[in-house]
């Protein structure tokens, strides 16, 4: 099989993807991991199919052998972490190792870090035409994987003009992303656009998500469970089944992009797990009788409302 190149990697289809968090401070449990679940319900709303996350050392080696792999099965790759100015932030060196790329400063990256980075009140006496240590530190943040033979303009995006961290795109389908949260999510939701127009829903409905609390226990509906995941499996929808450790309930779910037969299944599951759709895990806390009186009690309501609307 001929390699896939990297300008036919960042314009083919999305259909699925891989998150790769990267540092030492997550595995050794200083800091807790919250990029990858943001991801993955962005992921979720978006109707791509997260298939992989990763947590990984600050290691050259482990990211090298990851990010090659990823970008292999997967169709769009995030990274999260390790590209800030001191000795430990490695991503950006090893991903361009990777794949056999140099760093280079990145004009319109350095520019923008000119222009927007707020002054440090600890260096009142930075001046980025100088050469100096922190300079030296700061930019290692410009200096990007670079692929001469590519656009540029396809290897480094700024989804937002107040912000000069890139989203460098290696091998045209690795987003090298920064650990910070905030900036994790912004930049991600800065991507959108981007990506829309090659998800195999163009529009962007994504998947959904139907919640089931049953008051029977795991055993009492794994018969009944196995074979409605038979019947629906072939058609898009997974069937799963959660206990709730301590609660009176557990949850069933079915999870696939077509809301019409999700919605189709509805009074089916509901009799076979003698349960009750909710919205919530904590709905199906309630008295059952009193779940289903309001729930009725909405529906007419909401009835009664778009009645009186009508001229």
């Amino acid at each position: 099989m001929a390699p896939v190149s990297a300008d036919e990697r960042n314009t083919r289809t999305i259909s699925t993807a891989a998150c790769l968090i990267i540092g030492d401070e997550v595995l050794g449990g200083k800091t807790v991991d919250t990029n990858s679940a943001y991801f993955a319900k962005w992921c979720f709303n978006l109707g791509i199919n997260l298939k992989r996350i990763e947590v990984i050392e600050d290691d050259e080696g482990e990211i090298v052998e990851a990010v090659q792999r990823m970008s292999d099965r997967y169709d769009f790759v995030v990274t999260s972490g390790g590209i800030g100015p001191t000795h430990d932030d490695i991503t950006y060196q090893s991903i361009a190792k990777a794949f056999n790329l140099p760093l280079k400063l990145h004009q319109e990256t350095f520019e923008k870090m000119k222009l927007l980075s707020k002054p440090h009140p600890n260096q009142p006496k930075f001046d980025w035409d100088v050469d100096s240590p922190a300079r030296k530190a700061k930019l290692r943040m410009a200096e990007l994987p670079t692929d001469d033979s590519r656009d540029l303009k396809k290897q480094a995006l700024f989804p937002h003009d107040d912000l000069w961290v890139p989203v460098a795109v290696v091998n045209g389908n690795i987003h090298i992303l920064p650990g910070i949260p905030r900036l994790f999510q912004r930049l991600v939701e800065g991507l959108k656009p981007h990506i829309l127009p090659r998800l195999t829903d163009p529009e962007g409905k994504g998947t959904h998500r139907v919640l089931f609390s049953t008051p029977l226990p795991e055993s009492g509906v794994a018969g009944y469970l196995t074979t409605l995941a038979a019947k629906v499996e072939p058609k898009g929808i997974k069937v799963g089944s959660y206990p709730r450790w301590g609660k009176k309930n557990n949850t069933v779910t079915l999870v696939g992009r077509d809301l019409d037969y999700l919605e189709s299944l509805v009074d089916e599951v509901e009799a076979g797990i003698q349960g009750l759709r909710v919205t919530a895990e904590s709905d199906g806390e309630e008295d059952p009788k009193q779940i289903k009186k309001d729930v009725i009690e909405q529906a007419d309501k909401d009835t009664a409302d778009q009645v009186a609307k009508e001229p």
